[in-house]
C-alpha cells in the first residue's frame, strides 16, 4: 500500500502524509462480525484512571477476528480486504463453502477472489493456516499461538513476520520480530506469510488532531510539573530530572527497568532473549 505525501498548505500538512488504501475494496464492515466497543477513557470500574492519556477519539466498532482459525479443511475464498481501525494491519472477509463469514489478518499478496483453507494438508501460500509442524522450516509466518486452541497471539502487527526455525523434540523453534527465540508446541497454529500493510510504519501523522482522533490524549513532561505532582518537577526555571536517571510518577525507574516476571510460565521455553547476540 502506498504513502501519499501532502503539499506543504499548512504547517501541519507540510509533515503529513496518509495510505492510499488502494487495497481497500469494501468501507462498511460486516454487521454480523461487528461489536459495540464501549470506551473508558483508562479508567477502571471505580473512576480511577488506571491507563493516563487515554480519551476521546472517533466512535468504532470492533470487528471480530478469527485468531484461532479453527474452522478446519473447509475451504474460504476471499469476499474482501477492509480497513480495521482496531489494528495497525488490514483484516480479509472470508465467505467459506458452508455458508459461514469470518475475518482473518490480511497477508501480503492476499487478493479478493483467492482461496485459503486451515488443514494440515494445507499449501504453502499466504492466508492458509496449519500447525506448525506441518509448515517446513525456513517459513515465514504470523499469528501464532503460544498455546494450542488459544488462538494466535503473536506477530500479529503491519508487516511483521516470524520465521520458523527448526522442530524437534515436540516443539518448534520460531524467531520472533524481535530477535527472540523461543520454542512453541508443535501442535500449535500459525498462517503462513507476511501480515500486510507493510506501510504503515511510514505513515506521518503531522498534527496533533490526527492524534486525538486515535483516542490519545497529550503527555505532559515531568520536568515541568510541581514536586508534588512529579518526581521531576520543581526547580528554578529549566532544570534537569534532578537525579541519575528519569523515573515514573511513582518514582520507578523509566529507562532499562525490566517489568517481566522472573518466575514467568513460559521462560524456560525462550531460548535467547531480544536483543542478545
Amino acid at each position: 500500500m502506498a504513502i501519499r505525501v501532502y503539499k506543504p498548505t499548512s504547517p501541519a500538512r507540510r509533515f503529513m502524509s496518509v495510505l492510499t488504501y488502494e487495497e481497500i475494496t469494501k468501507k462498511t464492515p460486516e454487521k454480523s462480525l461487528t461489536e459495540y466497543l464501549k470506551k473508558n477513557s483508562g479508567r477502571n470500574n471505580q473512576g480511577k484512571i488506571t491507563v493516563r492519556h487515554q480519551g476521546g477519539g472517533n466512535k468504532i466498532k470492533y470487528r471480530i477476528i478469527d485468531f484461532k482459525r479453527n474452522k478446519l479443511d473447509v475451504p474460504a475464498k476471499v469476499a474482501a480486504i477492509e480497513y480495521d481501525p482496531n489494528r495497525s494491519a488490514n483484516i480479509a472477509l472470508l465467505h467459506y463453502a458452508d455458508g459461514e463469514k469470518r475475518y482473518i489478518l490480511a497477508p501480503l499478496d492476499l487478493k479478493v477472489g483467492m482461496t485459503v483453507v486451515a488443514s494440515e494438508q494445507a499449501d504453502i501460500m499466504p492466508g492458509n493456516a496449519m500447525p506448525l509442524q506441518s509448515i517446513p522450516v525456513g517459513t515465514l509466518i504470523h499469528n501464532l499461538e503460544i498455546k494450542p486452541g488459544r488462538g494466535g497471539q503473536m506477530v500479529r502487527s503491519a508487516g511483521l513476520a516470524a520465521q520458523l526455525m527448526a522442530k524437534e523434540n515436540g516443539y518448534a523453534t520460531v524467531r520472533l520480530p524481535s530477535g527472540e527465540m523461543r520454542k512453541l508446541p508443535l501442535n500449535a497454529m500459525a498462517t503462513i506469510g507476511t501480515v500486510g500493510n507493510s506501510d504503515h510504519e511510514n505513515v506521518r501523522l503531522g498534527k496533533a488532531g490526527r492524534v486525538r482522533h486515535m483516542g490519545i490524549r497529550p503527555t505532559v513532561r515531568g520536568v515541568v510539573m510541581n514536586p508534588n505532582d512529579h518526581p521531576h518537577g520543581g526547580g528554578e526555571g529549566k532544570s534537569p530530572v534532578g537525579m541519575p536517571a528519569p523515573v515514573t510518577p511513582w518514582g520507578k525507574p523509566a529507562l532499562g527497568y525490566k517489568t517481566r516476571k522472573h518466575k514467568k510460565y513460559s521462560n524456560k521455553m525462550i531460548i535467547k532473549r531480544a536483543g542478545n547476540k
